[in-house]
């Protein structure tokens, strides 16, 4: 199967993985394969991937497009528990791990998930298809606070409390059940002078999925378990595409980096300091003008890359 939409920021992350043909990689967002496939034309035959997903479906295309490669582990699980996986397979360390997160280029294009705001399907949104929670379920039953609160938060949709009320207003008398009448519902919601950035959908879209994913939250300890699980020399990949993803990360490199706070005229350090490694690019990279105007999914990707050091 392929895809539509191109990996984002394809380039620097393998210039930003510095690929040791011989070394053990992570994609631990595999979804279309589309890093995964690079790195892997990168490797010689002493070197592994080891492929990543939390979506079932996602795993089975991406096999299928990795099919001419041999020295790929393929994992159904969520790469916060990266420690456990790398355990499981009897792997202490590996040479680089790339995250790209958000929604995945396989996700995007199977319409039936839910996640585009484009046609009329279930509102589903789940990335594992085993778990609970559903976007349908969060949409009829979250509070009208509860519902201002993420679409604000994740969404950053300045419209974010008039959604939620006309979302609770509409499902008292009738169950939402599709993204169409999600679609229909913010849209009403949004002046018509301000729908001019994009779909008027995209933000609260955004929000819901997050939230159903749980993508927020456990990403600070999941970044810094990364950096554990990396051989001194390797790297540590991580894209983003939201500014509360963003922060999470360059506040978990900054606190890997460590900082001495002895002072200056001091011999040698006695506050205990202690580094994991160090952070490549003080500023985010962020895709090319040619890339932007090619792939709309990469205007708001964000690179930060960080490597492992002796302390």
């Amino acid at each position: 199967m392929e895809f539509k939409h191109k990996p984002v920021l394809l380039n620097e992350c393998i210039e930003g993985l510095k690929i040791n043909p011989n070394g053990i990689y992570v994609d631990g967002t595999l979804g279309g394969a589309g890093h995964s496939k690079k790195i892997l034309e990168n490797l010689n035959i002493n070197g592994k991937l080891i492929g990543i997903d939390r979506d079932n479906e996602a795993l089975i295309a991406a096999k299928e497009n990795l099919k001419q490669f041999k020295n790929v582990i393929y994992v159904h699980d969520n790469h916060d528990n990266i420690k456990e996986i790398l355990n499981n397979l009897g792997i202490e360390m590996v040479d680089g791990i790339l995250l790209d997160l958000g929604v995945s280029s396989y996700q995007l294009d199977e319409r039936n998930r839910g996640f585009s705001y484009l046609g009329e399907n279930d509102l589903d949104m789940r990335m594992d298809q085993s778990q609970e929670l559903t976007a349908k379920q969060i949409v009829n039953k979250y509070s009208e606070e509860e519902l201002a609160k993420i679409i604000w938060e994740y969404g950053e949709e300045r419209f974010s409390k008039n959604i939620a009320k006309n979302i609770c207003n509409y499902r008292k008398n009738k169950e939402i059940k599709s993204t169409k009448e999600l679609v229909e519902i913010i849209e009403k919601s949004i002046p018509k002078s301000k729908q001019k950035d994009g779909h008027p959908a995209k933000r609260t879209f955004q929000a819901i999925r997050i939230e159903v994913n749980n993508e927020i939250k456990p990403l600070y300890n999941t970044v810094k378990n990364c950096i554990e699980c990396l051989n001194v020399g390797g790297r540590l990949c991580v894209i983003t595409f939201h500014s509360l993803e963003d922060r999470a990360v360059k506040n978990a490199y900054i606190e890997a980096q460590g900082k001495c706070t002895c002072p200056s005229d001091f011999p040698y350090c006695i506050c205990g300091a202690k580094s994991l490694g160090k952070i490549i690019n003080k500023k985010p990279i962020i895709a090319s003008k040619q890339e932007q105007e090619e792939n709309t999914r990469a205007k708001s990707a964000k690179l930060r890359v960080f490597e492992k050091t002796n302390d």
